[in-house]
């Protein structure tokens, strides 16, 4: 029985509660433990049924952790009173519990479950209060019922909690019913769970819902881990088959595979085009992107005199102090011009320098200013927008023009689940440049062309040889596949000239080869040849040494291709967390899953947030605790460049520990120090982007460390996975 809560999150059913035991199936020292896990909340004089293991908790000690809970309604008049009176029946107080008990005896409860109509008859309470506390009644144990029976076919508790907090007390007539649901609403649940759940309540092999269950997965599948904005008829069919396996041909003809899937087209669950089927997300922003850039690309742009630009070039080149080089001049020349510009170049070619420059030489000709405080309170907008898909690459891009720069997701106001700027509320200025345009995928690109007035100038800038978008697509190599589009590339290399190794190393990496030198140890880099098993003993002693010649947490960066193993990302974490940020008597820190967040900890926002706002990829400090924070307290406070944010328990999923982040997290960003182990140990990641975009990461000295020959495999191995999209076609045939 419930003796008190310590903690309970409301979004994922995870507790913590002393009770007192009744009866043990051992021999116990003390009637008091405490319980954790995922469950319904317990409520006072409820007697729980649980099964599990005994835990030791590195600070809290010995705890039971909960496997399966099962609850048995209260028994006694006593019992029954507080039971009814808790928060569970909204409006029923001590008395009127009293009063209902008084008048239905012991077995109240499964009267009113019964009957709730037996409840009018009792002085004082309406038919309005007897149907509120009768559905309570039903609701609390529908959602029992519900646990108990996904228990039953082999749903975990996490899961399981997941289901029952969506679905509520329509779970298990909605699981019976449609089983592959739960695909599409409950993260962490794939096409074979489901597929499992529906076999085992009865779904048939060869159901219609299980085929087209099947073809929804895929189709999603391939956009999410693969990048795909469509498949082909004959792709979707060999990944519906891989899906099904068993008698294919035979539980599903031809005929039935193409009737199923024109039904889902029918519903609108699928758009079908030519053979191509997609999902209808991914459908409007392809055809809305593409209507988009040949809408821009038709677009005419002020002419100036022939002579007025090179003039006003080189009063830039002046006042900034810059003389720039032949590529440069003319992509600067043919930004001014261009509704729609693309520049690339690799790391060192000097893009940012161009970006500044373009935005000088676009407000000489244009006569406006660029001092920020000259628009302050007027109507007139900031005339150039700056814009970059991660925070820390727009707060780059504001350091290297002295100009404000933003997220993408700021500009367009995104408020967790709608974008404020749209083609009905355009942004406003004159010129919109977004930097490092590789990692936009379909979706985000197509929302912000899609909020480009008539008249603004773009300029994508970007990397070609860096990882593509996480998301569908790869839009800047679509974009670079439609002739049509102006676009300059930048290819001599300045800061080699500075004598850095580091962008000597990146350029032969974008050629497939490796520099002779690079075992050598150079002034900005080093590779340390090491086993596997020396990998993380090296990274953490070069950690540290970093630390000890004065570089902050920040300064230093390990970057990794993959999350799990000996010398993955969360390993790596531990590792030097356990070593700078140890636990201590009286250090403050907070359990989240299997990890800990401790006072000074290095922390990753992991999704937008909106509301403050911070973005996927910002790096911030924990600078506060709450231990003791229950409900929906703060428990934990992060620093994110002078913003403080709060976090409440059930936020903590939103981070993690920071002092190693995958490189992809990484793109978009750049660090004083990278450490980058490189191991045959990650061989289905080592690619020769991957590998390229992590040591272009580094600003000023690059160490890696690991197996030389994962290296030269990895350098080998070119992106070759095309992604199934067809903007690049649609706005060729547009224009």
């Amino acid at each position: 029985m419930l003796i008190r809560e310590i903690f309970y999150n409301e979004e994922n059913g995870f507790g913590v509660f002393m009770m007192q035991v009744k009866e043990s199936s051992e021999a116990l020292d003390k009637k008091e433990v405490t319980i954790v896990g995922h469950f319904m909340r317990p409520h006072p004089d409820e007697l729980l049924l649980c099964h599990g293991k005994w835990i030791e908790h590195p600070r809290f000690g010995r705890q039971f952790e909960v496997v399966h809970l099962q609850k048995e309604m209260p028994s006694g008049q006593q019992a029954i009173v507080k039971y009814l009176s808790s928060d569970m029946f909204h409006g029923v107080g001590l008395k009127t519990a009293e009063k209902i008990v008084h008048h239905l005896g012991e077995n109240a409860l499964e009267k009113i479950v019964d009957n709730p109509d037996v409840l009018v008859d009792i002085p004082g309470i309406s038919s309005e209060k007897a149907h509120s506390i009768a559905t309570g009644l039903q609701g609390h144990r529908s959602l029992e019922n519900a646990l108990v029976f996904l228990y039953r076919y082999g749903i975990g508790p996490i899961l399981a909690m997941k289901i029952v907090q969506t679905y509520k007390e329509h779970t298990v007539d909605l699981v019976r019913a449609h089983p592959y649901r739960l695909i599409e609403d409950i993260e962490g649940i794939g096409f074979h769970k489901a597929d499992e759940l529906a076999q085992q309540v009865g779904v048939a092999v060869d159901s219609p819902q299980r085929f087209q269950a099947a073809v929804l997965f895929s189709i999603s599948e391939a956009a999410m881990a693969e990048g795909h904005v469509f498949l082909t008829q004959t792709q979707l069919e060999d990944r519906v088959r891989a899906l099904i396996l068993r008698d294919f041909d035979t539980t599903f003809p031809e005929e039935l595979r193409e009737q199923l899937v024109q039904g889902l087209v029918m519903e609108g669950k699928l758009l079908e085009e030519e053979g191509r089927l997609y999902l209808p997300s991914l459908y409007y922003a392809e055809y809305g992107m593409a209507a988009k850039v040949q809408q821009l690309l038709n677009q005419t742009e002020e002419e100036f005199p022939v002579h007025e630009p090179y003039e006003i070039l080189g009063q830039v080149e002046e006042s900034l102090s810059v003389s720039y080089a032949d590529k440069q001049r003319e992509a600067m020349l043919a930004s001014i011009q261009s509704p729609l510009m693309i520049l690339t170049g690799g790391p060192g070619t000097g893009k940012t320098t161009v970006i500044r420059g373009i935005c000088h030489l676009f407000a000489q000709l244009h006569e406006f200013s660029l001092d920020p405080k000259d628009y302050e309170g007027k109507e007139e907008p900031y005339p150039i927008r700056l814009a970059a898909p991660t925070g820390r690459a727009a707060k780059r891009m504001s350091e290297s023009t002295g100009l404000p720069a933003m997220t993408i997701h700021r500009l367009l106001g995104w408020r967790g689940e709608f974008f404020e700027r749209d083609s009905e509320h355009p942004i406003e200025g004159s010129l919109l440049i977004v930097d490092e345009v590789s990692m936009m995928d379909m979706w985000l690109a197509n929302q912000l062309f899609r909020a480009i007035p008539k008249g603004m100038q773009v300029l994508l800038v970007g990397d070609a040889d860096q990882l593509p978008s996480v998301g569908p697509g790869k839009v800047l190599h679509h974009l670079l596949d439609v002739e049509q589009i102006p676009r300059v590339e930048l290819t001599d290399i300045f800061r080699q000239k500075e004598g850095s190794s580091i962008i000597q190393l990146a350029h032969a990496m974008k050629e497939g080869e490796l520099p002779d030198d690079l075992l050598q140890p150079l002034p900005d880099r080093r590779f340390f040849s090491t086993t596997r098993e020396q990998t993380l003993p090296v990274v953490l002693k070069t950690y540290e040494e970093a630390l000890h010649r004065g570089y902050t947490l920040f300064d230093v960066q390990v970057l990794a291709p993959m999350y799990k193993g000996e010398v993955g990302v969360n390993r790596i974490n531990e590792e030097i967390q356990a070593s700078i940020n140890p636990p201590h008597p009286g250090k403050k820190e907070v359990k989240w899953g299997e990890g800990t967040f401790r006072l000074h900890d290095k922390v990753l926002q992991l999704v937008n947030h909106p509301e403050y706002p911070v973005y996927n990829g910002d790096m911030g400090q924990v600078i506060a605790l709450n231990e003791d924070a229950v409900q929906e307290d703060p428990v934990l406070w992060v620093n994110y460049d002078r913003q403080e944010v709060a976090y409440k328990r059930s936020q903590l999923n939103q981070l993690s520990l920071a002092y190693a982040c995958s490189i992809h997290k990484a793109q978009g960003s750049e660090f004083p120090i990278v450490i980058m182990p490189v191991l045959s140990a990650y061989r289905r990641m080592l690619k020769r982007n991957l590998l390229y975009t992590g040591v272009t990461r580094s600003q000023s000295y690059l160490i890696l460390c690991g197996e030389m020959k994962a290296m030269r495999s990895g350098i080998r191995v070119a992106d070759g996975q095309e992604r199934n999209s067809f903007l690049a076609n649609l706005i060729r045939e547009w224009l």
